[in-house]
């Protein structure tokens, strides 16, 4: 039994290969040592790099540009949507106009396809919100009938 590790003196190995009882092996998040280092290297050097790659992009590497615009400048994931003609969805003619509205919108290509697709599900939790607030008072009412 060998003492020379920090994580404890039991350092033997289990027949299938896992550590013994009494030695977790490395604590939690521990990184390899060649990750240590390459984080190492690349923090050292990481301003000179973004500013050579930079100039090169100011002086019209338009690979260079790329990098800039696709790695130091954060992409937007989403868009805000504007739907102005979007009827009121408080009744299920004007969810079904609502939808009819999303379509004409992905038709004459003001919204994605994506996009659409997430505001029609908006407006499908409204209609069932909708439905389930119907449903509560046909219920009400029924009970009070008895």
């Amino acid at each position: 039994m060998s003492t020379d590790r920090k994580n404890g003196p039991n350092t033997e190995r289990a027949p299938d290969g896992r550590f013994g009882a009494g030695n977790p092996g490395k604590p939690r998040g521990t990184k390899h040592r060649a990750t240590r280092l390459a984080t190492q290297l690349f923090e050292d050097g990481i301003e000179d790099v973004v500013s050579v790659v930079l100039e090169a992009a100011k002086g019209g590497d338009l690979t260079a540009a790329r990098i800039v615009l696709d790695k130091l400048i954060p992409s937007v994931k989403e868009r805000a949507v504007e739907l102005p003609d979007l009827p009121d969805t408080s009744t299920a003619q004007g969810i079904a106009e609502a939808q009819r509205c999303v379509l004409g919108a992905v038709s004459n290509g003001s919204l994605t396809p994506s996009e659409a697709n997430t505001v029609s599900n908006i407006i499908e939790a409204r209609r069932r919100a909708l439905e389930t607030q119907d449903l509560e008072v046909r219920l009400a009412a029924l009970e009070n009938k008895k």
